[in-house]
């Protein structure tokens, strides 16, 4: 069940919502884009993909516009429908979660993510109505953001199916990945689904969401590291850190040091070279001061 369609007991304070401004305006502009790709359809068949859709081929002959108005087409009525319902059932939320700006952001940088996805994954003739990457930047995000909320529960030969969020992205992304590599020309709308996936999954984590990924537990662990070393006096880096190296030297020579080992002992030789010239500096600014 939604967040937006929960119960709450008498001593709970109520889920409060935004207005939907961003929501209903990409809902709407979807539908507007879709009237009109109609009218050019019956007018000039062929005007949208060839000069609407973005592709490799038009990139190339410098068709940038494609880049936007690819965002906001559709393969058919029924893409158009299945695209709103995940946007409005997913986005009330999500919108609510992290306000409008980001979740417009959101939106998006899926649908860029998704016309990326396109250019490097399919031939250069096969052409992207990327309306769907935008949808499912909402669906991995919403996924990262809430993974274990039910999104719907159904029984199949007496059992209970729960459909939770990560569910419906795992089901996205492996949808993704089975037609990349089945259908692969014509006018398509799934090779946007990837490109898509990737930008909300890392547009969720760089808001702070879900679990940290290898890179951020990097970056995290090279910034306490480095806090570390700025903190440790002159003599705790020769004890603990050159040391041991300079022995391991004299023992077995400089070619057993690993590289990581190699790093770690210019590290600290820098980092005690600073300390020194630092101690140096502040010694003269006290004599300049004393006398």
């Amino acid at each position: 069940m939604h967040l937006s369609g929960r119960k709450y007991a008498s001593d709970t304070q109520p889920w409060t919502q935004r207005q939907r401004i961003v929501l209903l305006t990409l809902i709407s502009a979807n539908l507007a884009v879709f009237a009109a790709q109609l009218l050019l359809e019956t007018d000039q068949p062929g005007f949208v993909r060839d000069y609407l859709g973005i592709s490799d081929r038009g990139v190339r002959d410098a068709y940038a516009w494609q880049f936007v108005t690819a965002m906001f087409l559709h393969n058919g009525p029924w893409h158009l429908l299945g695209n709103i319902l995940v946007l409005y059932f997913l986005g009330r939320d999500l919108e609510s979660i992290l306000g409008q700006r980001h979740f417009l952001y959101l939106y998006l940088a899926g649908a860029i993510g998704g016309e990326l996805g396109h250019l490097f994954l399919m031939p250069p003739d096969t052409v992207l109505v990327a309306a769907s990457g935008g949808v499912a930047a909402v669906v991995v995000a919403y996924a990262t953001i809430l993974p274990e909320l039910e999104l719907t529960t159904t029984r199949f030969f007496m059992v209970s199916l729960h459909l939770k969020a990560k569910h419906l992205a795992y089901g996205v992304i492996a949808l993704g990945l089975v037609l990349v590599c089945v259908e692969r020309t014509g006018t398509v709308s799934h090779s946007a689904y990837l490109g898509g996936c990737a930008a909300g999954w890392l547009y969720a984590h760089l808001l702070g969401f879900g679990r940290p990924s290898f890179l951020q537990r990097f970056l995290r662990q090279q910034r306490a590291e480095a806090e570390r070393y700025e903190q440790m006096s002159i003599e705790q880096l020769m004890s603990e850190e050159i040391d041991p190296l300079l022995e391991k030297i004299s023992r077995y020579g400089i070619d057993s040091l690993t590289r990581a080992e190699r790093r770690n002992l210019a590290r600290a030789r820098e980092r005690m070279v600073e300390k020194a010239q630092s101690e140096i500096t502040t010694g003269l600014k006290t004599d300049r001061y004393l006398t």
